[in-house]
């Protein structure tokens, strides 16, 4: 294995602890998940240093990103943002992985794609933005009466609406909504419940 190799290696592990450790489990908090990103990152490497040529390597890349959209799909556990470490990582391992006469061009793009999730999830960035799923207690059809009651309901602005169920026997409304956080303002307790965090 030649020196660029290693170094690249070298390079990859570290990415992927500030990726892993760094960045999502100081914000998100979730371990299972670190052990997912780092797995995936060291195993796409592995893989990619034996197989050692470009096509082979980028088809692997392709189908586990595929294998990941699936799960996506399929699991309401693993958000948007959690596949976007996940491709991260993914990522990463290839680009190291993959045999390089010249190491510079591969530790660009491995620390581009830090700097990238750094920013792109960072607390400040859209910080009063929000989505929740909220199921009221009426079965509501008028989509003005609808903003207004998750307007109050909320305390804040409410930016989009959409009706995931609207139940008239049961008379319930479960609705996804968009609005911006009004510091210090908590939403009153009133008729019906919310569920789901965020984001």
């Amino acid at each position: 294995m030649t020196t660029s190799a290693l170094l690249l290696i070298a390079v990859d592990l570290i990415a992927a602890v500030i990726l892993s450790l760094g960045l999502y489990y100081r914000r998100h908090q979730r371990r299972d998940l670190v052990v997912a990103f780092l797995g995936v990152n060291v195993g796409v490497l592995a893989v990619a240093s034996v197989l050692g040529t470009a096509e082979v390597a980028l088809g692997l890349g392709l189908g586990l990103f595929g294998v990941l959209s699936i799960i996506r799909l399929r699991s309401s556990e693993i958000s948007q943002r959690e596949v976007a470490y996940y491709f991260s990582a993914l990522a990463m391992g290839l680009i190291a992985g993959l045999p390089q006469t010249d190491p510079l061009l591969p530790i660009g793009l491995i620390a581009l794609i830090l700097t990238v999730m750094w920013a792109a999830d960072h607390p400040r960035l859209l910080a009063r933005s929000r989505n929740q799923r909220v199921r009221l207690d009426r079965a509501i059809t008028d989509e003005g009466e609808l903003h207004d009651e998750l307007t109050e309901r909320l305390g804040a602005p409410v930016m989009r609406v959409t009706v995931t169920d609207l139940d008239l026997v049961n008379d319930t409304t479960t609705v996804d909504v968009r609005y911006k956080a009004v510091a210090s303002t908590h939403a009153p307790a009133r008729r019906g419940a919310m569920t789901g965090a965020g984001r």
